[in-house]
């Protein structure tokens, strides 16, 4: 029994394997694989998180060492000297102030009325208004040595929000003198044929952006209009256009582009008006670094149609620290001859029948700094020509005298300047500036001398404040005589000038302060036209009200 059951196993066992082989010979391409198939799947074990605690710093009470840049106190004064008109003061409209307002009056030696006030209105940054006004009048020894000189201007600006600010201007200005220079003294004319009066009445508008556009432009439009008149009824009209535009490349480029129309127009009485018309351009570009500055450009300009290109080249070279700055130029322009402007530097003119304009070209190299923290100077050497340029000369008709001027043109006169002004400053409590002017004329083709013009004058002015509550100034007018023209034709010199001038001013209140001024010191008499002596000593003296809205 147990035979056949080993027997069984045995038939099995074979038959097991047979079974196997013969699967093998069937398919012998067949890989070998194990196939597992189960339901895990792996998962990583979620980090641990690290947490940042801010911990506060630790306090610095240690100073911090901040470091200031203090400018030097100097003022860098720009000053050109005009005609001398005795006691006929200018405004100065220059500053804004923060509704601040003052009456300035007074009574001086020569019948001297003197009335001056200024008023402000607004905040004096988003918008304001200035109001200033002003008269004046002597009467001297001599008969008719009369004047007079009323200004009225009233100048309001107002900024939007568009960060463009608009300017604008109103004035009128009277003033008036006789012709009291006739030669001999004992000639008798009518009172209304030497009587000299102009009357002025004019406005400006314009505006500009505070900002520079995107496209990096600035821009300041500005048109001016006025009206001159005599008591003659002869009238002028004046209106200037300006429109300088400004594009600013990187951070050393400058392109500029300036254009200027103006227009005048003169209508004598009883005789057919004079046109007077002159156009401009003025291209240039500006190379602008720390040390150095260039600007080249040209103007080209029509003088009543006809062309004239003028230059525009000027250069500055300084030091790293601007104590030291080297200037050169090479420049040109178009001064227009109205009868405004010839009264203003003659006021005893015979209204011209002519008018040229006068060509203007400068070619100058000079030097300016500083020494120290209150010193500066400047010093100038320029070679220029005056084509066209206007002189006065006596009238010597019979019979009247020499009171009058005649206006006379020189073709071209060659200008040799030398120029030179040194000024000290310390804070607001002292400051005194000295300038020279020399200037040698030549070349001159129709004329025997340059009629009216000074060859050298000499100026200083000093202010201080002696204590807290009193200033004190005074001014130096120095020149040597220019030429004038006998009746015979030939040259004179006139006298030279030394016109030395004081005022004091101190306070006695808190809104109240008394001045006083003292001309011509040294009595000195002197001409600055033929036959036209100034007045001798005088003084004017009064008080100063000032007050401020806000209180």
């Amino acid at each position: 029994m147990m035979k056949g059951f080993l027997y069984k196993i045995f038939f099995v066992a074979s038959l097991l394997i047979l079974l196997g082989i013969s699967a093998h010979a069937q398919d012998t391409t067949k890989k070998r694989s194990v196939n597992i198939t189960s339901t895990f799947k792996p998962v990583l074990r979620e980090a641990a998180k690290i947490n940042f605690n801010a911990n506060p710093p630790a306090a610095d009470t240690s100073k911090p060492n901040l470091k200031y840049e203090i400018p030097d106190q100097n003022l860098l004064f720009g000053y050109q000297p005009g005609s001398l008109k005795p006691l006929a003061l200018q405004i100065d409209s220059g500053g804004r102030w923060d509704n601040s307002n003052y009456i300035k009056a007074g009574f001086g030696s020569l019948k001297t009325p003197y009335f001056q006030t200024g008023f402000s209105f607004g905040d004096g940054k988003t918008g304001g208004v200035n109001i200033y006004a002003k008269h004046v009048s002597s009467e001297g020894a001599r008969d008719y040595q009369k004047f007079n000189n009323t200004d009225i201007k009233l100048d309001g600006f107002f900024q939007t929000q568009k960060h463009i600010e608009w300017d604008a201007s109103l004035e009128t200005k009277q003033y008036g003198t006789y012709k009291y220079g006739y030669m001999p003294q004992t000639l008798s004319f009518p009172r209304d044929s030497l009587k000299q009066n102009f009357q002025t009445y004019g406005g400006a508008l314009g505006f500009h952006n505070l900002n520079a556009t995107p496209y990096g432009l600035s821009y300041s439009p500005l048109l001016k209009i006025n009206v001159f008149s005599d008591n003659l009824k002869n009238t002028e009209s004046n209106t200037a256009l300006d429109l300088p535009l400004k594009k600013i490349i990187g951070k050393v480029f400058e392109v500029n582009l300036g254009l200027n129309f103006d227009l005048t127009r003169l209508s004598p009485k009883g005789k057919s008006a004079i046109n007077n018309t002159i156009y401009s351009i003025s291209p240039s570009i500006l190379f602008k670094t720390p040390n150095l500055k260039l600007q080249g450009g040209i103007r080209p300009s029509w003088d009543n149609k006809v062309f004239k290109m003028f230059p525009n080249i000027l250069g500055d070279v300084g030091t790293d620290d601007s104590r030291f700055t080297f200037q050169a130029g090479w420049t040109g322009y178009i001064r227009k001859t109205t009868y405004q402007y010839l009264a203003s530097q003659n006021p005893w003119l015979w209204l011209p029948s002519t008018y040229k304009n006068t060509w203007i070209e400068e070619r100058f190299a000079g030097f300016k700094g500083s020494a120290g923290d209150h010193f500066s100077y400047s010093a100038k050497v320029g070679f220029n020509k005056l084509n066209n340029q206007p002189l006065f000369v006596n009238d010597t008709t019979p019979g009247l005298g020499g009171k009058s001027f005649v206006v006379v043109n020189e073709p071209r006169i060659n200008v040799l300047t030398l120029s030179g002004e040194m000024g000290f400053t310390y804070q607001e409590k002292f400051s005194v500036i000295s300038s020279l002017n020399f200037n040698q004329y030549s070349g001159l083709k129709l004329n025997k001398a340059a009629w009216g013009l000074l060859p050298v004058e000499f100026n200083t002015s000093l202010r201080l404040q002696a204590m807290k509550d009193l200033w004190f100034k005074t001014d130096l007018y120095a020149w040597t005589g220019p030429k004038y023209m006998k009746q015979d034709g030939n040259p004179g010199q006139l006298d030279g000038a030394f016109d030395l001038n004081a005022g004091l001013e101190f306070r006695i209140t808190k809104y109240i302060n008394l001045w006083t001024q003292f001309n011509n010191i040294f009595n000195k008499q002197y001409q600055r036209w033929n036959q036209y002596p100034v007045y001798g000593f005088n003084f004017t003296g009064g008080v100063v009200f000032s007050f401020n809205q806000k209180n």
